[in-house]
């Protein structure tokens, strides 16, 4: 069931929703991407970059499995899509296909040992961008925004998933 949306405006949505559209189009841009690509001279495909950071980021059950329709799902493709993805990921050594736990005639992803390592890279250039982007704020804003920020995704995520 859908609420009716509010004739009046809300300032605190109004800016959150202005705050979501300006960080869609960044991350549509792929600018944190480009700009690691370009800063720490990295040889590798934005989309490979997307694909470890879902193998990475696990299933959302705990005995949950990553696989090629998971890949696909989380990034808005298509199965071809997100298999060709993964076939790069593979190819540069950063994703290895794995026979499933639960039942050996499927495959899963894990990251390999140069998957960790690139993904320990990004955490680092990541986290320093955005303690660049925050270093005016206190230690209790940042822990704040944290906190919001991790529950309104959650929160957005469940919404998106009652409403398909």
């Amino acid at each position: 069931m859908s609420r009716p949306v509010s004739k009046k405006s809300d300032p605190a949505l109004a800016d959150v929703e202005r705050g979501m559209v300006r960080l869609r189009r960044s991350m549509a841009n792929r600018t944190l991407g480009k700009l690691a690509v370009r800063e720490l001279g990295l040889d590798v495909d934005l989309g490979t970059m997307a694909v470890l950071d879902v193998v990475q980021e696990g299933a959302d059950e705990p005995d949950g499995e990553i696989t090629v329709g998971l890949v696909a799902e989380r990034l808005g493709v298509d199965p071809s899509r997100a298999s060709r993805m993964v076939a790069t990921a593979i190819d540069a050594g950063y994703v290895e296909r794995v026979a499933s736990q639960s039942d050996g005639r499927r495959i899963t992803l894990r990251l390999t040992e140069s998957g960790h390592q690139f993904e320990d890279t990004m955490h680092r250039f990541r986290q320093a961008q955005f303690a660049r982007a925050m270093e005016d704020w206190s230690d209790r804003e940042r822990e704040q925004f944290g906190r919001l920020l991790l529950k309104f995704t959650a929160s957005w995520r469940e919404t998106m998933r009652r409403g398909k």
